[in-house]
């Protein structure tokens, strides 16, 4: 979880680049006090809340692995694809999602507090590199619960970035958010690694741990 957290902090910062002009044309400006930080934390409540969703689905996909004794091929073939995904995402053609869009805009242009979480909940859907490596380490739990704690901790990490620019608006200069995206490639790198490791089945605490077959319930009794 440690990791998930740590990507979404790093994250935040070029989150403040995709999503900071919606953050900043958010109902909550005009606000003050507890009210615009509740706003805040309402939008950022319906972020997390796709990102969990998000952690569900794949974590229960990467069940179906799990089950079927899959899982160290797909956490080898979803580090290897996140290293390749270094050098080649520009490549990558990016989904439109206009049915994503269309109702984010129609919020965004009602300017009403109530639709702050439904915003927010949008936002989360949409297409993200960042959010697609969290989705990988989901994936790669093998675990439902798992899966979905990882999302929520990726939530997590962005949150201080995300309400920070909402709060304060021009908070973090240029330069600095440069320097800080800088160190996302590093760690996409040793996300990758891990999940190499971990595919690898090297008994390693923490980092390789072995994996064991999943339990397969029977209806054959003895006689």
């Amino acid at each position: 979880m440690i990791a998930a957290l740590l990507l979404g902090f790093l994250g935040s910062f070029h989150c403040i680049g995709m999503c900071g002009p919606i953050a900043l044309t958010l109902p909550v400006q005009h606000l003050g006090g507890a009210k615009k930080m509740g706003g805040i934390l309402l939008y950022n409540a319906g972020r997390v809340t796709t990102y969990m969703l998000m952690g569900l689905l794949f974590g229960w996909l990467g069940r179906q692995f799990y089950i079927g004794g899959l899982q160290q091929w797909l956490s080898i073939i979803l580090g290897v694809l996140l290293l390749a995904g270094m050098f080649f995402y520009r490549f990558v053609p990016v989904p439109k999602l206009g049915f994503v869009k269309k109702p984010l805009g129609q919020l965004l242009a009602r300017q009403q507090f109530r639709t702050l979480y439904g915003i927010g909940f949008l936002n989360g859907l949409l297409p993200c590199g960042l959010v697609y490596i969290g989705v990988a380490g989901a994936l790669a739990s093998g675990d439902i619960w798992d899966g979905m704690l990882f999302m929520g901790a990726f939530g997590a990490g962005t949150l201080p970035a995300m309400m920070a620019v909402t709060w304060f608006s021009q908070l973090i200069s240029i330069p600095v958010r440069h320097r800080i995206r800088q160190l996302i490639p590093v760690m996409v790198g040793v996300m990758a690694v891990l999940l190499i490791l971990r595919g690898m089945n090297l008994g390693i605490p923490y980092i390789s741990p072995a994996m064991q077959p999943a339990e397969m319930n029977c209806c054959h009794k003895p006689s």
